[in-house]
């Protein structure tokens, strides 16, 4: 039962259009106990991006919270922290993600360091569905 989840962080993420670019449009949603709880999108470069938006309107315990995020969660301080660092700080134990970054400076150790910190990881969730819509940003790089 987590496609619907995924299903509805990907059509949050496109609210991010066109504001967030260079950025991926990505999209983060926060469910507790079957019901969403909280969204986030993208926001304009050098703003929050999806996963933060959703934390920051959503200041409760996060220990039976699950975040479903449409691409994988960055792990390296650009214009903005690193998400997998808010996501950790904020206590969540359970990330399901879509697909993975294919930027280099990520690709696999947002993942990992979710992982080494606790957090369960599921990918894969509607993959097909995600990579459809995000592929033009994939492109770009």
């Amino acid at each position: 039962m987590k496609e619907p989840f995924m299903l509805r962080a990907l059509k949050v993420s496109k609210q991010a259009l066109p504001d967030c670019k260079p950025n991926p449009p990505v999209g983060c949603v926060l469910v507790k106990e079957g019901k969403v709880v909280s969204e986030g999108y993208t926001q304009m470069i050098g703003s929050n991006h999806a996963e933060v938006e959703a934390l920051l309107n959503y200041p409760y315990n996060m220990s039976d919270v699950v975040a479903y995020v449409t691409l994988e969660p960055c792990s390296f301080f650009g214009r903005t922290p690193a998400c997998t660092e808010m996501l950790i700080n904020s206590g969540i134990k359970n990330v399901v993600v879509a697909i993975l970054d294919p930027d280099s400076r990520n690709s696999g150790r947002g993942i990992q360091q979710l992982k080494d910190n606790g957090i369960k990881v599921d990918i894969g969730v509607c993959e097909l569905e995600v990579s459809k819509f995000l592929e033009p940003y994939f492109n770009q790089q």
